[in-house]
């Protein structure tokens, strides 16, 4: 019997990202290149859907099942979850549908023999549905109620309450379970009139004047977007960028993918910068999206290894990190991420700021980011790695920033003692923290 494509396309997707993949690289891959438009919008609401609410998808397979979910194969397993996201989430889907095609999806798998017992488990889930609704007690829910409701890890959960209280965590979990926004970067505002011409509909930024949002279209089959002229890039990304702010030579550490890189560019036109990445793979696509900023230096390196002068005005340090403040676009962070990932992580952060610092000239400026919500990678990075250094309470840069396109009056709402701290959904942006430092 025929598959739905998208169906098809979302399972492998779902497999890979099983396998140590990123949804949002997937997605843009040549596997949805041959599907129809309305196809690949399908495939892409699918595989997030599952990913955002796997855990109530799980409970509510779990609760149906003759099997422990651990003993099912991973087909045998996403199939289910494919169809259940389907049945609970959307309405506008034939729910019979959704199951015939995890039954045939399980077939064209090589596991002919558990497609009886997929058909029975999801005939089961159309009679109760109500299975995947979490009951709720009455008055403000608790943490673990929180857990539940918004599909969200206990332990990631009961962190973010101790540190930002239940309120803000009911806002970023509650963020992190829809579409977040697209937003781009203009670099020069007369291609606002273009995109408008090619049926991009576009609405002003929460943070700065050079940020559209895009509520309808779709950007990137536009001339503007392949000839590098504007760049979607999370509007608190851009916000670090500018942050870094100016000087005659900046260093760039761990620069791919390159957005914050190109704002480097733009704003410093007649100065010289490096920017180093550790991946070859993707130093050369980071060369191939900066190729017409001739003021950039792509170099291939690990900056802790790395050779060069302690002669840099300004340094932007964006290290690796959980990505925990970016969980609305990678949802399957919080099903991969343990207590042990943030102690190696922590680990290397320290290293990538010592080295970084160690290329400050006396009296120029250094800038540590994270998309992270978590202490070891922030607080715990800077106390550790920075001792010799003296932390410039961010709100003397966001003063500056506030004459060139900054659109928050209070850098109280932006800013935590003297860091940077945005968290997830308060602006419709990524979660992130930055530290400016100085020698």
């Amino acid at each position: 019997m025929p598959v739905s494509p998208a169906r098809d396309a979302a399972l492998d997707i779902l497999l890979r990202v099983e396998q140590g993949g990123f949804a949002s690289e997937l997605l843009h891959s040549e596997r949805l290149d041959r599907l129809t438009a309305q196809d690949r919008g399908l495939a892409t609401e699918l595989v997030m859907g599952v990913l955002r609410w796997r855990s109530r998808l799980d409970e509510a397979i779990a609760d149906l099942s003759s099997q422990k979910l651990s003993k099912l194969d991973p087909e045998v397993l996403e199939s289910l979850r494919l169809a259940a996201y389907q049945v609970g989430f959307l309405a506008k889907i034939p729910a019979h549908a959704a199951v015939n095609d995890a039954v045939e999806l399980v077939k064209r798998k090589k596991k002919k023999s558990a497609a009886p017992f997929v058909n029975a488990v999801l005939r089961k889930l159309l009679k109760k549905k109500d299975l995947l609704e979490p009951l709720l007690a009455p008055g403000p829910k608790t943490i673990p109620e929180l857990s539940a409701l918004y599909a969200h890890p206990l332990w990631l959960v009961d962190r973010w309450a101790a540190q930002f209280g239940v309120e803000s965590t009911d806002q970023i979990c509650n963020y992190n379970q829809h579409v977040p926004p697209t937003a781009i970067h203009l670099s020069d505002s007369s291609v606002e009139p273009e995109l408008t011409n090619a049926g991009i509909a576009l609405a002003p930024g929460r943070l700065l004047t050079n940020t559209r949002i895009v509520t309808a279209g779709d950007i990137t089959k536009t001339a503007a977007f392949s000839e590098g002229r504007v760049q979607i890039q999370d509007e608190a990304s851009q916000l670090v960028a500018l942050l870094a702010g100016r000087g005659q030579r900046l260093l760039d550490c761990c620069a791919a993918p390159g957005g914050k890189t190109a704002i480097l560019s733009e704003r410093n036109p007649q100065s010289q910068i490096v920017a180093t990445e550790l991946h070859p793979h993707r130093a050369e696509a980071l060369r191939q999206r900066l190729r017409s900023r001739t003021n950039v230096t792509v170099t291939s390196v690990d900056v802790t290894q790395a050779d060069l002068p302690a002669n840099f005005d300004r340094v932007l340090a964006d290290v690796p990190c959980s990505g925990t403040g970016t969980l609305a676009r990678n949802p399957e962070i919080k099903w991969r991420l343990n207590t042990d990932d943030l102690s190696d992580l922590h680990r290397r952060q320290v290293a990538i700021l010592r080295a970084a610092l160690s290329k400050l000239r006396p009296g120029g400026r250094l800038l540590y980011s994270t998309c992270s919500l978590e202490p070891e990678e922030n607080q715990d990075v800077i106390r550790e790695a920075a001792t010799d250094c003296f932390v410039v309470p961010v709100r003397e840069e966001l003063a500056v920033l506030r004459d060139e396109g900054l659109l928050i009056a209070d850098p109280q709402q932006i800013s935590e003692r003297n860091f940077l701290r945005i968290l997830p959904g308060k602006f419709s942006t990524d979660g992130f923290f930055a530290a400016m430092l100085t020698r």
